[in-house]
């Protein structure tokens, strides 16, 4: 190994070291504990076998709470990106963008079980929307609106903007704005300008913004508990209950290996488009550079 070599390796030891304990051995615990048989009396043991995987795929409420649980996070995800787009225009482009990243960040100095028990106030039968809602003369009596899928739509909302502002502002900030005034003085609309020429360009911080919300929405546990009821439960919920109250490890184990599997198909099938994408784009650009001077 040469000098250079080792360098870097004892540089990246700490990281390496780090990733093994907290990552790496807790995962093959679990795909351990996945093939193990449900114990008599709660937990896991021996011999080997599928069973926990056969009855969870056979089982069609899993497959409904799988579609749900899909459903609730990709949906937040995209309200997440609407939103999150214009805000990071908005900051990008003002003079006291500093400020307004202060008032991003700010949530994030606030306990996480705080802010959803701030939203159960908010929601509650006795909380403020109730409250306007009978001041307002729009409803008669109390309503609630916890424990509904929208409910655990908005707060994932609320929870993860965040985290999908801050790299699309970021991808923002480097962008060439002088690339849209070209634009429109090619006829182009402002509309359209920022359709055609600076969202291929933050590509990738949309795309990690959506990295960021879309995969811990999927595993969201507090969120859809507190705020979700039955209507709103997601796999999450389903994992703590068979760790928990049914004490079967094995198919809390096994629950979890297909939901990474999923979250790993789908990292995958990105990546593969975007190596796909690159390779079009390098082999276009090397096009042009060679034949450059006959076009």
């Amino acid at each position: 190994m040469s000098q250079k070599n080792k360098t870097g390796f004892f540089i990246s030891l700490p990281g390496i070291i780090w990733l093994t304990l907290l990552f790496l051995i807790p995962t093959l615990i679990i795909v351990v504990y996945s093939f193990l048989t449900p114990g008599i009396y709660g937990g896991a043991t021996l011999p080997l076998s599928f069973e926990s995987y056969t009855t969870m795929l056979s089982n069609p409420g899993f497959w409904l709470l799988l579609w749900k649980t899909t459903y609730i996070s990709v949906i937040a995800t995209l309200i997440t990106l609407l939103l999150a787009l214009p805000i990071s225009y908005y900051i990008a482009t003002s003079k006291n963008k500093n400020f307004l990243l202060m008032l991003i960040i700010i949530p994030f100095w606030t306990n996480f079980l705080v802010r959803v028990f701030g939203w159960m106030v908010v929601l509650g039968r006795n909380g403020l929307v109730s409250w306007l809602l009978n001041f307002m003369r729009i409803t008669e009596n109390p309503e609630s609106f916890m424990y509904k899928p929208s409910t655990v739509i908005l707060v994932i909302v609320y929870m993860y903007l965040p985290y999908m502002i801050l790299p699309i502002y970021s991808s923002i900030e480097k962008f060439d704005f002088s690339l849209l005034e070209a634009a429109m003085d090619l006829g182009s609309t402002k509309l359209k300008a920022l359709w055609k020429v600076m969202l291929p360009s933050i590509k990738g911080g949309i795309i990690a913004g959506i990295i960021l919300v879309l995969i811990p929405a999927l595993g969201s546990y507090a969120i859809p508990e507190l705020v979700g009821g039955k209507d709103g439960a997601m796999l999450g919920n389903l994992i703590a209950r068979q760790l928990t109250v049914a004490r079967n490890w094995p198919s809390s184990s096994a629950i979890s290996m297909i939901f990474l599997l999923i979250s790993a198909l789908g990292l995958l099938i990105y990546l593969r488009i975007t190596n796909i994408q690159y390779k079009r784009q390098k082999a276009y650009e090397d096009y042009i550079s060679s034949n450059g001077e006959n076009i």
